[in-house]
């Protein structure tokens, strides 16, 4: 038999094969890839359906951004467990906390939508949702009005009744309402940046 006739083994050296097209002058060789360069891909393929899967579809995993976003509030919610000194920063802080601004939305509906309406658009008492604060629209000074109240004006002091954690989360509330000029009640005191 000659060796034109002979059976190639499986593992012996194999000419390249050119295919017939040629496309600017460049004719393309059909190679095999090698095992190495399909086994990455493949392993790529599988990895990125189990990714997508875990991440995306069934929502077992937290994708990085929320993770950062819980370690975020962690951190914020250790700050104010922490005690000290209620401050702008830990009441604007207090404000980002979804529990804490919850938290807050139901103690206004229950001690405040009688005087400030349940938007905050004001009915007795002033709008809350403009740019005008009568006594003050920083978050240390939105604090103090709740807690101690304003008499003269009929507003009640509700530190001793809520206690501090409680009255940081009204705060917290009453912050998140700022700027959404909501109608309602025409605005009251000194323009608030």
């Amino acid at each position: 038999m000659s060796d034109q006739n002979k059976p190639q083994a499986e593992n012996e050296y194999k000419p390249d094969q050119v295919f017939d097209h040629v496309f600017d002058g460049i004719q393309e060789y059909d190679n095999r890839l090698p095992n190495w360069w399909l086994w990455i891909l493949w392993g790529t393929v599988i990895f990125s359906l189990g990714y997508w899967l875990f991440f995306h579809t069934f929502g077992v995993g937290k994708l990085p951004i929320a993770r950062y976003d819980a370690e975020v509030v962690a951190a914020a919610e250790a700050a104010l467990a922490s005690g000290g000194a209620v401050s702008d920063e830990s009441l604007l802080t207090a404000s980002t906390l979804p529990d804490r601004v919850a938290e807050g939305s139901e103690l206004f509906t229950t001690y405040c939508v009688a005087c400030h309406s349940a938007g905050g658009e004001g009915l007795v008492g002033p709008n809350l949702t403009d740019a005008y604060w009568i006594h003050g629209g920083s978050p240390t000074q939105i604090h103090a009005t709740i807690n101690d109240g304003v008499l003269e004006k009929g507003m009640a002091a509700w530190g001793r009744q809520l206690g501090p954690k409680r009255v940081e989360s009204l705060t917290a509330f009453v912050i998140t309402l700022k700027g959404k000029n909501m109608p309602g009640k025409a605005p009251e005191g000194e323009l608030v940046e």
